[in-house]
């Protein structure tokens, strides 16, 4: 599904420590209009349960966990 996906905005939060990743990803969504698509590049496991859940509750459609060598690649769409 990567090869369709085009992320709008890309957020390099690889090597910060949790919850680090989540706090980038939140204050860059506040800033975005509904329909951008985010990459989150991370390399704290957590995030990838922990951005999901926020995303449920703050009402943003999670696409796609995509798991590379040395990190994690969040995909999601702003609601």
């Amino acid at each position: 599904m990567t090869d369709e996906l085009t992320p709008d905005v890309t957020i390099d939060s690889k090597d910060a420590s949790c919850p680090g990743p989540l706090m980038d990803l939140i204050g860059k969504v506040k800033t975005l209009d509904a329909g951008t698509v985010v990459e989150l590049q991370t390399t704290e496991r957590n995030s990838t349960t922990d951005v999901p859940e926020w995303l449920e509750e703050a009402g943003h459609e999670l696409l796609e966990i995509e798991e590379r060598d040395d990190h994690w690649n969040i995909y999601l769409e702003v609601n």
